[in-house]
């Protein structure tokens, strides 16, 4: 059974930084493209990050280039978000994903299976 759980969601002012993980059992990390993706209240849920499943690729929402990094840890089967500069439209449910299979990166239907999401509150 596949699971992936998130961590790392907090409370934080604005400038400041914090760092998300993706726990994945069940599947080898390795073998997937993984992405984070967020949803604010009200709002759709929103492509924000990816690694490819060789790591060629990193594809980047342009809200958060240059302030956020994804990376992975395969020995750990880990993911993980590295944010900084955070700003309060950064606020929102924050989820991990996995993909088996090549091709799109940003939409919530290019993934196969999801986690429960962490939250993240930025205020100014």
């Amino acid at each position: 059974q596949v699971q992936l759980v998130e961590s790392g969601g907090g409370s934080v002012q604005s400038g400041g930084s914090l760092r998300l993980s993706c726990a994945a059992s069940g599947l080898t990390s390795s073998n997937y493209a993984m992405g984070w993706f967020r949803q604010a209240p009200g709002k759709e849920r929103e492509f924000v990050a990816a690694l490819s499943k060789y790591g060629v690729l990193t594809p980047y929402a342009d809200s958060v280039k240059g302030r956020f990094t994804i990376s992975r840890d395969n020995g750990k089967n880990m993911v993980y978000l590295q944010m900084n500069s955070l700003k309060p439209e950064d606020t929102a449910v924050y989820y991990c994903a996995a993909k088996k299979y090549s091709g799109s990166y940003y939409s919530p239907s290019d993934y196969d299976y999801w986690g429960q999401g962490t939250q993240v509150t930025v205020s100014s």
